[in-house]
């Protein structure tokens, strides 16, 4: 499937929505089996469910971020680097990072025009990729 402004994004519904889901019902379970258990034996054992959704709630969060803050500094080296190559010069200091990662979509002959733009108009993120005419796809995107 070739990629465009409507499909780039990356969903999988195991890990966004299953496991996500699961995550909840346990945190929640878990939640009310120590509320139930204050009083009882079991208050040990449900305080450690809770920690443990916890923990993983928190493993779950950290698992999506961290790699994807490092391929973001990877994309800001490349863009530099692509922008050094076409303009002679690194990329504006001004640009932050989610315009960077924008313009990776942007092909080389759109590229140095969309980033006088973004810097100029301080544009977003979305509104940078709307902007673009001929799309380069990232399909290794994490």
């Amino acid at each position: 499937m070739e990629q465009n402004f409507k499909n780039h994004t990356r969903f999988i519904k195991g890990y966004h929505i299953v496991l996500s889901i699961f995550l909840l019902a346990g945190f929640v379970g878990s939640g009310v089996n120590l509320f139930e258990s204050f009083g009882t034996d079991n208050l040990y054992a449900a305080s450690l469910l809770v920690v443990l959704f916890l923990c993983c709630i928190m493993l779950f969060w950290f698992a999506r971020v961290f790699p994807l803050k490092a391929q973001d500094r990877a994309i800001r080296a490349e863009e530099n680097f692509r922008h050094f190559i076409l303009s002679g010069k690194p990329l504006p200091a001004g640009l932050h990072i989610g315009q960077i990662i924008a313009l990776r979509f942007a092909s080389d002959e759109e590229f140095l025009e969309l980033v006088k733009k973004a810097l100029a108009e301080n544009l977003t993120n979305k509104a940078i990729k709307l902007l673009i005419k001929n799309w380069k796809a990232d399909y290794h995107r994490v």
